[in-house]
């Protein structure tokens, strides 16, 4: 089976880039499951019920989060409700929203999804390691295809999670820098890995953010509000190729979509489906 990751999905520059390119990506790419982080899909932080389906209806199977996953409380409902979105599973155990989850790919697999927060540079928060141990333990033991989203500031931390992961689930992508690394890889268990997939959304500011207002912050400690960039949109992720017997990837390979590929996506999208 071959699955998409799509990096953390920044404002509405962003959400274009998922709505108008993934239909046309499932089909020149073959993908039987299509997953994101879009911690990041309302405004720059957070997302909303409203934004949840607008993703799910343009064909993103699963959505993970990470540390701004309550940012918006509206999305208490869906995090109660839905069983394709999961948070941080090292949140404490009375946090809203699951832990896990299990999708069926449009191929028939079963694939179960996790998330992780990082602890180095971030806020403190449960130990990743023992708790990545324990939501392995609950998975079912029939589901052999898993995927890892690993929300994490540093890469030395990441690598360390895809090394200590290696062997027991199918990819441990990272999330949360918005910048991609050229590191992706098939460790020596199988495990699909990458630092970060980068952020899908405006890459003509500071990590989707306006240049301007960052760079006034910066210089002068005069706050201003980080509104969301505008130009050179894109739409970063990574494609795993997966063995649905042995759950251990194949292949790994990182994607770039600019935003003047959308037409053909549109394109391609439309002849599919008429």
């Amino acid at each position: 089976m071959r699955l998409l990751f799509i990096g953390d999905i920044v404002g509405s520059p962003g959400r274009e880039m998922v709505t108008r390119g993934v239909a046309g990506l499932v089909q020149r790419h073959q993908l039987d499951l299509v997953i994101a982080n879009a911690e990041n899909a309302a405004g720059g932080s957070g997302i909303t019920p409203q934004i949840y389906r607008k993703l799910v209806k343009a064909g993103v199977d699963a959505i993970t989060l990470g540390d701004h996953v309550y940012r918006r409380k509206e999305i208490y409902s869906v995090l109660d409700s839905e069983d394709n979105i999961v948070r941080p599973a090292n949140l404490p155990d009375e946090a809203r929203g699951r832990r896990w989850t299990v999708v069926e790919a449009r191929d028939g697999t079963q694939v179960g999804i996790c998330c992780f927060l990082g602890q180095l540079f971030m806020k403190p928060i449960d130990n990743p390691w023992g708790v990545a141990d324990r939501v392995l333990a609950e998975l079912p033991s029939e589901v052999k295809v898993r995927f890892v989203d690993f929300h994490a500031e540093a890469t030395s931390e990441a690598q360390l999670m895809g090394r200590y992961l290696d062997g027991r689930v199918s990819a441990v992508l990272g999330t949360h820098t918005h910048v991609p690394t050229a590191d992706e890889c098939l460790l020596p268990g199988g495990t699909a890995f990458q630092c970060d997939v980068g952020m899908t959304g405006p890459h003509d500011g500071i990590l989707g953010r306006r240049a301007d207002r960052v760079m006034e912050t910066m210089l002068t400690a005069n706050p201003t509000q980080f509104d969301v960039a505008t130009g050179d949109m894109r739409l970063n992720g990574t494609i795993v190729d997966v063995d649905p017997e042995t759950g251990m990837a194949t292949a790994v390979e990182r994607l770039c979509v600019l935003e003047s590929e959308l037409s053909d996506l549109e394109s391609l999208a439309s002849a599919t489906s008429g």
